[in-house]
């Protein structure tokens, strides 16, 4: 009997597959894990110098004896290209194009007797077949021409480019997400007062559920910052929170569940944590405004990967600098420890519609209202294939059968998932830090008066992640559609399709991004208004 073991510990690396941010290959000889979303063609690449060169770091040295896991050319070894000898010069000062070569986002090139300028460094590295400067099938998602204007493309109105947008964006789960993330204006949130009469309705519900007292007591360690005010403020920018029901549900339960939840995370978040103190544990939240041990003065900080200006992510939520040319930080800040640029990006897309203003002003999100705001963001915020914990706990959420079959059922304990599943949850015991979520969240729905039956799933051991399956799944990022369309001019598409990988920071949640997308992806359309 012939038997046949797999010697590795990871699966081969498929160039035509996409892999999410974590998943773990092997390829030629060495085991890697995806640091962000790799597209189909994004290989993994040993030879960089620097970890953010590339979308895989190299985590060990696999046992499996074929090293040749993916079918087709593989640049590093392209037998037209002979890394020893000079490459044939281009009709310019610019070098040739070579496949194999790792390119840096904005280095130039020669190809076919046109120059190209790299826009997407790991692309531009990537396979040949697709990425190849006016060769590749894909290749204007990787290059850009250098030195020359394109030639005038399709035209399109931008009135057609918004009923585009509107029709592809018109689904159910979508036309949901939209209107659950929908904010109050600035302008009106500063209006907001304890006791106020203008105040929203949802911020007059909260303020009889929580009151000054109340707050004092819940947070007795709170930093400064976190005022009661600031608390409300932050409330009323999100109206769906703590909202009127609108098909008869228990509006006053759900937020008491709501705040009940939210607040023991906070504690797990940002709480004192010390044993010995004059008040119990589920009172230390909110001790930490800014992550311990950092201050303003604490220079780049979270500003590795993912602030590199060659990448996308660098160049959508670019890292910034102050007067004086030190580098800001992005560490935790807030009620929910908001880190990292592509976060404070996000986040201040949503309340500012301009990503760089809080990439400019970081120190914002510890010494104003956006302090409590950005716990209650990521709180309605969806992150598919997970939803929200606002939707698990209004039920607007219900698991399929792929969610049932991971353990992933409405409760306490999802909540937990979503905000640091891939730390906490899915082993066979519940760790500690689940635990103390656990003791917090039962600890406020006393507080709160919030039933917590036996039946309710209150930890995540055993509890499997999110996948592409669940019913949260959705496509929710633009991408270039490369669809060949005849009676159009290079049989280009011009438009753009939802995928639900990310590849920039084109998002269906942001009116206008379609039309980002198709004139990122085509630099050759005319848009008329």
């Amino acid at each position: 009997m012939l038997l046949s073991f797999q010697l590795h510990a990871y699966d081969k690396y498929d160039i035509k597959k996409a892999y999410p941010g974590g998943e773990k290959v092997t390829h030629q000889g060495g085991d890697y894990q995806s640091q962000w979303y790799a597209n189909p063609g994004e290989k993994p690449n040993a030879s960089v110098a620097h970890i953010w060169e590339n979308v895989w770091k190299k985590i060990g040295t696999s046992t499996d004896p074929d090293t040749d896991p993916t079918p087709g050319p593989d640049p590093d070894t392209d037998p037209d290209t002979d890394p020893d000898t000079d490459p044939t010069p281009g009709p310019s000062d610019y070098p040739q194009y070579q496949s194999g070569k790792h390119y840096k986002m904005g280095e130039i090139v020669s190809n076919k007797g046109k120059d190209y300028q790299c826009q997407v460094a790991n692309w531009c590295s990537g396979e040949p077949s697709a990425y190849a400067p006016g060769d590749g099938w894909a290749w204007e998602s990787a290059w850009s021409l250098h030195g020359l204007a394109p030639e005038p493309g399709m035209e399109l109105t931008q009135k057609a480019l918004n009923e585009r947008e509107d029709a592809l964006t018109n689904t159910s789960q979508l036309v949901a997400v939209k209107k659950a993330i929908r904010t109050l204006s600035n302008e009106k949130v500063e209006q907001i007062k304890p006791g106020a009469a203008n105040n929203p309705s949802n911020v007059k519900r909260v303020e009889e559920l929580v009151t000054a007292e109340k707050w004092n007591t819940f947070f007795p360690h709170r930093d400064p910052a976190y005022t009661y005010e600031n608390f409300l403020k932050a409330v009323g920018k999100f109206p769906v929170l703590c909202a009127d029901s609108e098909n008869g549900q228990d509006a006053d339960g759900i937020c008491k569940k709501t705040l009940a939840t939210m607040f023991a995370h906070f504690v797990q978040e940002t709480g004192e944590h010390a044993n010995q103190s004059d008040v119990a544990q589920w009172q230390q939240g909110l001790h930490w405004v800014r992550e311990m041990g950092l201050n303003e003065t604490s220079y780049d900080k979270y500003t590795g990967a993912t602030c590199d200006p060659t990448t996308w992510q660098g160049k959508a939520w670019p890292c910034a600098k102050d007067k004086q040319g030190n580098a800001l930080s992005y560490f935790g800040r807030g009620a929910k420890q908001l880190s990292y640029n592509f976060n404070y990006g996000a986040f201040s897309q949503a309340m500012f519609g301009d990503v760089n203003v809080l990439l400019k002003e970081p120190h914002r999100v510890a010494d104003t209202w956006l302090n409590l705001a950005s716990a209650i963001f990521f709180y309605v915020q969806p992150q598919p294939p997970k939803p929200s914990m606002q939707a698990v706990m209004d039920g607007s959420w219900q698991p399929n059968a792929a969610d049932k079959a991971n353990g992933l059922v409405p409760g306490f304990g999802v909540t937990t998932q979503i905000i640091n599943g891939g730390v906490e949850c899915g082993g066979s015991v519940e760790v500690q830090q689940s635990q103390n979520r656990i003791q917090y969240y039962k600890e406020f729905a006393k507080q709160f008066g919030v039933p917590v039956p036996d039946s309710e799933v209150l930890g995540c051991k055993g509890m499997k992640q999110f996948s592409e399956a669940s019913s949260a799944a959705m496509p929710l990022f633009w991408v270039k559609d490369d669809s060949y369309v005849a009676e159009n001019k290079g049989g280009k598409s011009y438009a753009c399709k939802l995928v639900n990988w990310q590849e920039n920071d084109f998002s269906a949640l942001t009116k206008g991004d379609y039309t980002r997308c198709v004139k990122a992806s085509f630099p050759d359309v005319v848009i008329k208004n």
